[in-house]
């Protein structure tokens, strides 16, 4: 019995280590999440401030102001 537990407890330490020795890919994951999340955001700045778009942002507030109820 005390060999089989030894055994079992043996290979569950091993899987515990299998699994850690993945630890260092988080701070990658992390760093291409924000070059990405920075990424879409110059390309949402372009977008938001080029001419035609922000010609219409600017007619949807002028009517927004001027609604009346």
């Amino acid at each position: 019995m005390y060999k089989a537990v030894r055994a079992r407890m043996r290979l569950l330490v091993c899987r515990v280590r299998a699994v850690r020795s993945d630890a260092g890919m988080v701070t990658s994951e992390y760093a291409m999440g924000i070059v990405a999340a920075v990424a879409f955001a110059v390309v949402l700045y372009k977008v938001v401030t080029s001419g035609q778009v922000s010609a219409e942002l600017q007619d949807i507030v002028k009517q927004a102001l001027d609604a009346r109820m």
